[in-house]
């Protein structure tokens, strides 16, 4: 008699950041993106989320609402969205409008996850939002954005249309306890960013679920966590492709982002730069089918999660593609 996995009972999304490659171009990141999201609805994952960022080389996911158009008129089912959408850049009224029609053309397709990091570099937060204080009313700011997408309140001088009462999913992001402090106080799902920033991941989930109040939007407290993952034939391959996203983080911490470059045989660092990308890539599981598998169920086991976000950054396409074939074929087995 079998009985069903942790992962096997968990679902699977995908987060994306239409990186670029080295020498290659934004079209390029747009269609391998469109690529991979038809990729995994047809491997049955559950959601595809894009991130907004600025003034990063490398990363083309700036214009995050026509990027996540582009990838729902591309399928069919998979649910796809923002993870996500930095609400200080924006005004709410102009969220609600881009997501209220993105929501009118895909109907129960759309997710809004809302984070309040600038996206970017202070430059790019100064050029975005004018006001860096902006970021201070990030609670007002997401309630004014819920009264915009909520039912149509009679007198009210000003409606998004469309966006009112399409109700479009809100998600709360972060990486510290804030966002997990108010994601529980009004009542809706969170997701934690522990693919770049593990370290309060526990204490974050933690939070989350003791201080979890019932709304009319969730019933129940739901977790969903970010987990760089990178699957090959072998340990050795897996580890090689990994080099990719060391090297990405590598060039974050040496304040020289751009596009992702080949992997290499040994990342040249020192020491303090080696334990900061160890730190950033902290909740990574890379390897063989055996040992990704084990990782999973491991974190699975430690978090408690109910939904894994799978972030999968290699140099070369199809390893990418094949890395969440793979990560799917995991899910599909029972012990």
């Amino acid at each position: 008699m079998t009985s069903l996995s942790r992962l096997t009972r968990t679902p699977l999304s995908v987060l994306d950041l239409a990186h670029m490659r080295q020498g290659g171009t934004a079209a390029e990141a747009f269609h391998n993106t469109l690529d991979l999201a038809r990729h995994v609805e047809r491997l049955g994952y559950k959601r595809f989320w894009l991130a907004e960022h600025h003034n990063i080389p490398g990363v083309a996911s700036s214009a995050t609402s026509v990027l996540i158009g582009y990838v729902a008129g591309g399928t069919q089912t998979i649910r796809v969205g923002s993870g996500g959408v930095m609400l200080p850049n924006h005004a709410p009224l102009v969220i609600a409008e881009q997501f209220g029609t993105l929501e009118a053309l895909y109907p129960g397709r759309i997710d809004l996850g809302l984070g309040r990091a600038p996206g970017g570099d202070q430059a790019a937060a100064r050029a975005l939002r004018r006001d860096l204080r902006s970021g201070e009313d990030f609670p007002a700011l997401v309630e004014e954005l819920r009264r915009f997408l909520g039912p149509k309140r009679p007198g009210a001088l000003v409606t998004a249309y469309p966006g009112a009462g399409t109700n479009v999913p809100i998600w709360l992001l972060g990486s510290s306890l804030f966002s997990a402090a108010l994601a529980a106080e009004l009542g809706v799902p969170f997701a934690f960013a522990s693919h770049f920033q593990p370290e309060n991941l526990l204490p974050a989930l933690d939070l989350y679920r003791r201080s979890f109040r019932a709304s009319e939007a969730l019933e129940r407290p739901y977790t969903m966590a970010g987990v760089p993952v990178i699957a090959a034939e072998t340990d050795e391959e897996a580890r090689w492709l990994a080099t990719t996203p060391q090297q990405m983080f590598l060039n974050l911490i040496r304040n020289r982002p751009g596009p992702l470059v080949p992997p290499v045989e040994k990342v040249v660092w020192n020491e303090f730069e080696e334990a900061a990308v160890a730190a950033r890539f902290g909740a990574a599981v890379v390897g063989s089918r055996e040992r990704v598998q084990q990782g999973l169920e491991l974190f699975l086991d430690k978090t408690g999660v109910n939904e894994l976000m799978i972030v999968t950054v290699t140099y070369d396409h199809a390893a990418r593609l094949r890395s969440y074939e793979m990560v799917a074929e995991m899910a599909l087995c029972t012990t």
